[in-house]
């Protein structure tokens, strides 16, 4: 088994640690895990290891409140988990991070 980095193994702690119902953006994991200017790393991250670490990727948006995923498949499915969560969206389409977090 690949050991990961320990910036990686925080950050992935870090996301198996949002509860149901909250949202946090890729810069606070990022700050949370140490390094407050890896926001894209966390990126990288959700995308190679959510499968394989079972991580809750649909709870993380980006600094606006936004789904920051590039398929629209793929932004109707975050959408419909975080609404099947109890997470509301504004009109404008993004989640209330004063609300969520």
């Amino acid at each position: 088994m690949i050991k990961l980095q320990p910036f990686t193994a925080e950050v992935v702690r870090i996301l198996k640690e949002i509860p149901e119902g909250f949202v946090v953006t890729y810069g606070q994991v990022a700050r949370m895990a140490g390094s407050p200017r890896a926001a894209r790393q966390v990126v990288r991250i959700l995308h190679t290891l959510s499968e394989k670490h079972d991580l809750p990727w649909h709870r993380v948006v980006n600094i606006r409140g936004e789904i920051a995923v590039p398929s629209e498949d793929s932004k109707e499915i975050q959408r419909m988990l975080l609404q099947g969560e109890g997470v509301v969206f504004l009109a404008d389409g993004r989640v209330d991070l004063e609300q969520f977090k």
